[in-house]
């Protein structure tokens, strides 16, 4: 049975990938961008409701379907993990049986029509807690891993009161089928332009931009252009909190949100598009994409995600992948929403950054300017102390338990004031 979810809220996600569309393939030339207004958030998402407004696609309601906890999630990568360190390793408070004063729920949220807009959540929270309304925390998994994945994160997190909350990612856990349905959608979306399965579709849209040129339609608001950023991940977190803001156990003014590596990316975006999540602590995910791909730095994030790339150079007929082929395969990334815009517009929330001084995919030069403009736009908002980056020496792209303890220290600075 599905339960039907009212919505007052005006989500901003829709115009915001129209924009971002619009913008990738030299929409925005007739509108002057000074880096003052780049960087003013509020203008930004003034933008993207205003765009919202006159082109908003149709949606299904936001309604709930039960569903079972899954015994067997689906990782794909091979071996298939089974035990984390770091996730481990999270504070957790001294409670005798926790385990069976756990509450969970399983079920999926119809955020748009289509298969991938079933989105399966995971939330655990305490049965006999004294709190009526409770801080939440959302945790993102990271590539080929499923919400089951971060349940020790979540667990250590109810210890201490909170409500916990995992999804699976588009074409991931419960949303896949096969040990390749990730790459497959992902080679998909260059091939068809029918999907954005990197960091549009819980987030935003890189790859579709391939074969689908929103200038040669007149106007990149067209139908279909419209039709293809409904595909969208940070669509998936806005209608999560839609949902989660409207719990009676949860206080909606105390939603974190975090994540690993591309969960992490996910809950960066997510925090600059949606500002009913009040603290975002993205582990592994901040990065420069521009200044990637100007300094020949793009290698380690390609290597990620390889088999479109190698999709794209045949296509291209190119012998190797090369800046080419990175800039044709995902033009958008390198907008006025990457880091060193949309990381300052999530001022004055609270926002910790964690990653690894040596980390190939997100370089640490890549975010020197995001992190310089970023100390900025919080000192204007005489909110300084609300972000701080830490980056842990001789660590790669790995998460470590250094970094879980430090975001898990920082929802609790400002989530249980």
């Amino acid at each position: 049975m599905k339960n039907i979810i009212s919505s007052s809220s005006i989500s901003p996600l829709i115009c915001f990938f129209v924009f971002f569309f619009w913008l990738g393939h030299g929409g925005a030339q007739g509108i002057q961008h000074s880096a003052a207004a780049i960087n003013d958030a509020d203008k930004i998402r003034s933008q993207f409701l205003h765009l919202l407004r006159t082109r908003r696609s149709p949606q299904v309601p936001l309604t709930v379907e039960p569903s079972k906890p899954v015994r067997h999630p689906l990782f794909q990568q091979v071996p298939t993990p089974t035990f984390s360190e770091a996730m481990e390793s999270c504070p957790k408070a001294d409670i005798k049986n926790l385990k069976e004063r756990l509450k969970e729920e399983n079920f999926y949220l119809h955020t748009e029509a289509g298969v991938q807009g079933r989105l399966p959540v995971l939330i655990l929270s305490l049965k006999d807690s004294k709190q009526k309304r409770r801080p939440a925390v959302v945790f993102l998994h990271s590539t080929n891993k499923n919400k089951e994945w971060v349940r020790p994160l979540l667990e250590a997190y109810v210890s201490r009161e909170y409500i916990a909350i995992a999804i699976d990612s588009r074409y991931h856990g419960e949303r896949a089928h096969n040990l390749t349905t990730y790459r497959d959608a992902l080679v998909s979306s260059w091939i068809k332009g029918d999907t954005m399965p990197f960091l549009f579709d819980t987030v935003i849209p890189p790859f579709s931009f391939s074969l689908v040129d929103c200038k040669s339609l007149l106007l990149p608001f067209s139908s279909y252009c419209s039709k293809k950023v409904r595909d969208l991940k940070v669509w998936d977190l806005i209608k999560l909190a839609d949902y989660l803001t409207q719990r009676k156990d949860i206080d909606p003014k105390r939603i974190g949100i975090t994540g690993e590596s591309l969960g992490g990316m996910h809950a960066w975006f997510a925090a600059f598009v949606d500002t009913r999540y009040a603290v975002a602590a993205p582990i592994i995910g901040v990065q420069g994409f521009r200044w990637a791909i100007d300094n020949d730095k793009w290698q380690a994030r390609v290597d990620s995600i390889k088999a479109v790339f190698e999709e794209a150079r045949v296509d291209l007929g190119k012998s190797a992948i090369d800046k080419e082929v990175v800039k044709k395969v995902a033009p958008g990334l390198a907008s006025i929403f990457d880091s060193a815009y949309s990381i300052p517009a999530i001022a004055p929330r609270p926002l910790l950054i964690l990653n690894g001084a040596d980390d190939p995919r997100c370089p640490l030069d890549g975010i020197k300017t995001p992190t310089k403009r970023a100390r900025k736009a919080y000192a204007k908002a005489h909110s300084s102390n609300n972000f701080k980056l830490i980056v842990q020496p001789g660590i790669g792209h790995e998460m470590t338990s250094l970094m879980v303890k430090e975001a898990s220290d920082w929802m609790d600075r400002f989530l249980k004031q």
